[in-house]
């Protein structure tokens, strides 16, 4: 027999293998992630706010890579975390100050997960001039605008509060000399004298936070246990706004002040597709490279401070950059090859014994179809032993006969032709030893016939 021969008996025995290894690919197919999409929304704030400022940033450096990038322009952190927890989300990001999931249910904080911290927000808290606030219990009996609840500065002057062990204070807006005010609001009553202190929270190059800075009936607060208050309240930093820092020509500010400060943070939902993490992270690291007058160039996005737990792929970027494939090749091709080898493993893993297997399948389907034969003579076997063979002795002869006819058409390999050719010596031997046993009984019958 030819090597043809051989290989077209050897595929034949294993062609059970083709419709295993069909169902094993669409099973993998099946539970294998879907590719990552092309679009994506996103919750900012008010239109001309940092956060939509910072969205269309982050939309343009994506569009680059061919991510689109959809803005929803929102009131702030609480309406964005309302659009990010609901039911049937329509965004997968959201731009919130850190702070502000604390005001959120515990089913709707699993619901989120964190991506980076991007920038420096800082808590600004302005007194009329020489009302010498330096602690939060100075606030007592002052006239004070604390933000509009549920909003980011109102999240975090509650913290500060709790920290301190004086929640109800703010609660009770401290007999109400303390009011819940807009910005906007909270400004305007403080320039006209109708507050004694509020609290914002605005990036340091706000237009606001300049107008409260040179006007000269109000001064910025310097916390004294600003680090204190850092080191308990994991979302936000300390700063120190150094002197000249803001207007170096006019010295502002006149010294050094110490200051709290939420980040804005980048957070996602359970929509979000994993593999587009590190594009959007790697797109945000670009916006922000250049920093400002608080960040460092490079200090974000970064891994703290944040209140949510990081994603698997955010905490892989900030620990390790962009994914391998990912330095070299472009995000999408880079996507599907990742995602092939992670199909490939398993498939791999499961074919390599199915593989083994094969040869050890092929010898016994090769023994199989001469052993088979073996049966017949059991029978024959058996029918000497039982003593019954001498009725069927005729029947059985025939049937060997043609047995050694039929072995004669078998087809094996070279390497199994020793198991056929010992069967063939084997049915020789049946047939001989019946043919013997015939003559025997034959004679015996001659005898007796004699007599």
């Amino acid at each position: 027999m030819n090597v043809l021969k051989q290989g077209a008996l050897f595929v034949r025995a294993n062609l059970w293998i083709v419709p295993l290894v069909g169902v094993l690919v669409w099973v993998l197919f099946r539970f294998l992630d879907p590719a990552p999409p092309r679009h994506i929304a996103m919750v900012t704030g008010g239109e001309g706010g940092g956060y939509h400022q910072f969205g269309l940033a982050l939309k343009e450096r994506l569009a680059e890579d061919g991510l689109t990038l959809e803005l929803h322009a929102t009131r702030g952190s609480m309406d964005n975390l309302e659009r990010l927890t609901a039911d049937s989300p329509d965004v997968q990001l959201g731009l919130v100050q850190s702070g502000t999931t604390r005001l959120l249910e515990r089913a709707d904080l699993k619901k989120l997960e964190g991506l980076a911290a991007l920038y420096h927000e800082p808590l600004w808290l302005f007194q009329r001039t020489g009302l010498q606030i330096e602690r939060l219990s100075d606030l007592a009996g002052k006239r004070v605008a604390v933000g509009s609840e549920g909003s980011g500065t109102w999240a975090v002057v509650g913290s500060l509060f709790e920290a301190r062990g004086d929640a109800s204070r703010l609660q009770n807006l401290d007999g109400g000399n303390w009011q819940k005010l807009p910005g906007d609001a909270a400004s305007e009553a403080l320039e006209k004298g109708e507050l004694d202190a509020a609290f914002f929270v605005l990036p340091a190059d706000n237009e606001r936070i300049a107008m409260l800075i040179a006007n000269p009936n109000l001064e910025l607060v310097s916390l004294v246990q600003a680090r204190a208050y850092a080191a308990r309240l994991t979302f936000l930093d300390h700063l120190t706004l150094t002197e000249g820092l803001l207007d170096i020509a006019g010295n502002v500010p006149r010294q050094d002040v110490e200051l709290l400060s939420p980040v804005a943070t980048l957070i996602a939902n359970q929509t979000l597709h994993p593999a587009l993490t590190s594009l959007v992270l790697e797109a945000a690291r670009e916006v922000l490279s250049k920093g400002n007058l608080l960040d460092p160039a490079g200090a974000f996005p970064a891994a703290k401070p944040l209140e949510l737990t990081l994603t698997g792929e955010a905490d892989y970027y900030h620990r390790r950059g962009v994914p391998f494939l990912q330095r070299y090749l472009p995000f999408w091709i880079a996507s599907i090859v990742d995602r092939y080898v992670v199909l490939l493993i398993p498939f791999i893993a499961i074919m390599v014994p199915l593989v083994r297997s094969m040869g050890p399948i092929y010898s016994w389907r090769m023994r199989a179809r001469v052993f088979r034969w073996y049966a017949q003579l059991r029978e024959v076997d058996k029918l000497i032993h039982q003593g019954n063979i001498q009725a069927e002795i005729e029947a059985q002869i025939e049937r060997l006969h043609r047995l050694q006819d039929e072995l004669t058409r078998v087809d094996v390999p070279l390497s199994y032709a020793h198991e056929l050719y010992s069967l063939h010596l084997h049915v020789r031997y049946m047939i001989n030893r019946l043919e013997s046993m015939r003559t025997g009984a034959q004679e015996s019958g001659s005898d007796d016939a004699l007599e």
